[in-house]
């Protein structure tokens, strides 16, 4: 258990959130929820103890262990990786760490065995002998091949070191876990995994994340920031997405009945206020209208960008043959052989464990490229626009947000580009800033604003729900579901996937399963891919 009791925390004037009282209970996970910048990540670091509330305090019981999941990649590059999972138990590394150096003293005395016996002591009740065994099986079901386990940290890829940092969160058995954005870096089957770990987690686990279907599947409660206030609700992300969107309408039903019923009320006493036969009701009706108060509704502070995508002209029957190709990378090969037709409104998603392929795949598509061997074919009619999971390139200047991106929208005015930004939630002087300062989500929306205007036929998008909150995500799944033209996509959104992909391509080492109509769980859980899968891995 972990409690809250009267937290609150403000930044100069800003005020996050104000006497807080919240208690997490053993045997629940708990999803923390809210917009960008209402304080999420730093309510978790005011739970771990990095942070301290301006008033308030946090309370964990004596001897209860606290796990965080850490985002500074670079804190354990001297270590193996193997070594930065059992890191994970303080109190176990220190003991292992201890133990070597009592038993490599050159002068061992009687004094030092007594030592030593008392750590080894302690080291068998914290389960030390399995240790490695454990650490080892955490990365391994996590995607870390073995052959990674013993290599130093700085050695490894950003996405195999966030992989460690989480399997070094969930090592020993911590009684509080808390887990911020433990799905990044993740490939689908990984979080699948990671559900699976946190569906039957005996202790508490407090997550943020704005991946809908992993709120869904690991939730037991809704811890939402909203109104500088956080408030519990019991069951999933979808549950209180529909029961809160219920309360508000609710709401609003009764605050109407009241306004009517103050409206009669008012024309009562107005019409027989100076009528003595009827002053004695006009008395009791103005009395009972001062105790009628409509229910503060608070504007929330959720707020969704508009993504519609539009398209200049429909592409003709001939969209894209994709011929044989092949591609390697520093000599290893990324595919094979690869030979893929793709009709006129397909959307497809590309699944797989290695997002090197499915990037490589699309810098093709998208002409940045060569294949080292086959070719590509566009139809002449294809309007295409390429979301790149790496945008830096795109704000190497410091041009204003304005400016950037009236050069997509040639012949516009700055009054359809200003109303362009405001939709997409770039208010005020919003529009004179700098592009080149921009957080990763707001780079993110200029690179959708940018696409909607370009009005493409033909979609490529590289992970594009990366660095998006909730409402945005939500957003950009709705404007893809009506969007009529083709979509050639990868995504580690899960609900993104399955509500609006039309066909499965997964490129594999040895070539691909391509399956049209089904849903994307269909595929997951069909017994002939899963065997298919296992023969073209292996």
């Amino acid at each position: 258990m972990i409690s809250a009791n009267d937290v609150s925390l403000q930044y100069g004037q800003r005020k996050l959130f104000s006497k807080v009282n919240i208690i997490f209970s053993p045997g629940n996970c708990y999803g923390l929820i809210g917009a960008n910048g209402s304080g999420k990540s730093t309510f978790l670091k005011i739970l771990s103890g990095e942070i301290e509330p301006a008033t308030g305090e946090v309370i964990v019981p004596s001897g209860k262990r606290v796990s965080i999941l850490k985002q500074d990649q670079f804190a354990f590059d001297e270590f193996t990786a193997l070594n930065t999972v059992i890191m994970g138990h303080k109190r176990l590394y220190d003991i292992i760490v201890e133990k070597d150096a009592v038993y490599t003293k050159p002068d061992f005395s009687e004094a030092d065995g007594v030592g030593a016996s008392e750590l080894e002591a302690e080291f068998g009740e914290l389960e030390g002998w399995n240790a490695e065994s454990d650490a080892a099986k955490l990365l391994s079901d996590l995607g870390v091949d073995p052959r990674f386990h013993d290599v130093t940290m700085n050695q490894l890829q950003a996405g195999q070191k966030m992989r460690v940092l989480l399997a070094q969160a969930l090592f020993g058995n911590p009684d509080i876990l808390l887990l911020d954005e433990p799905t990044n870096h993740l490939d689908i089957r990984t979080s699948m995994w990671l559900e699976e770990f946190l569906s039957v987690f005996e202790n508490t686990a407090i997550v943020v994340s704005h991946d809908r279907h992993f709120l869904d599947k690991v939730c037991t409660y809704i811890a939402d920031i909203d109104f500088g206030q956080i408030s519990l609700y019991a069951g999933n992300f979808s549950f209180w997405s529909e029961s809160s969107q219920l309360a508000l309408k609710q709401k609003k039903e009764s605050n109407k009945k009241i306004e009517v019923k103050r409206k009669e009320l008012k024309e009562f006493i107005a019409r027989f206020s100076a009528n003595a036969s009827k002053s004695r009701q006009a008395t009791s009706r103005k009395k009972t209208l001062e105790n009628l108060n409509l229910e503060d509704i608070k504007p929330s502070s959720r707020k969704y960008p508009y993504i519609n995508f539009e398209q200049e002209s429909e592409v003709g029957n001939d969209l894209l043959e994709i011929n044989h190709i092949s591609k390697s990378l520093d000599g290893k090969v990324l595919f094979k052989d690869i030979s893929i037709r793709v009709e006129r409104g397909d959307k497809i998603v590309f699944v797989g464990p290695n997002d090197l392929v499915k990037t490589a795949l699309f810098e093709i598509l998208a002409e940045r490229t060569q294949v080292d061997s086959g070719s590509i074919k566009w139809g002449i009619s294809t309007k295409r626009a390429y979301y790149p999971k790496d945008n830096t390139e795109f704000f190497n200047t410091n041009s204003s947000l304005l400016e950037w991106l009236g050069q997509y929208s040639k012949g516009s005015d700055e009054n359809f580009i200003r109303g362009f930004l405001g939709r997409m939630l770039f208010s005020g002087d919003d529009a004179f800033k700098p592009v080149n300062v921009l957080s990763g989500g707001e780079k993110v929306r200029c690179m959708l604003s940018r696409i909607m205007l370009m009005q493409p036929n033909t979609l490529i998008l590289d992970e594009p729900t990366n660095h998006l909150d909730l409402e945005s995500i939500y957003a950009l799944n709705e404007g893809l579901e009506k969007y009529r033209g083709t979509i050639l996509f990868s995504s580690h959104d899960h609900q993104l996937v399955q509500t609006v992909a039309t066909r499965i391509i997964e490129i594999t080492p040895k070539g691909c399963i391509d399956r049209i109509g089904s849903t994307f769980d269909e595929y997951l859980a069909d017994e002939n891919i899963k065997n298919l899968r296992q023969e073209l891995y292996t």
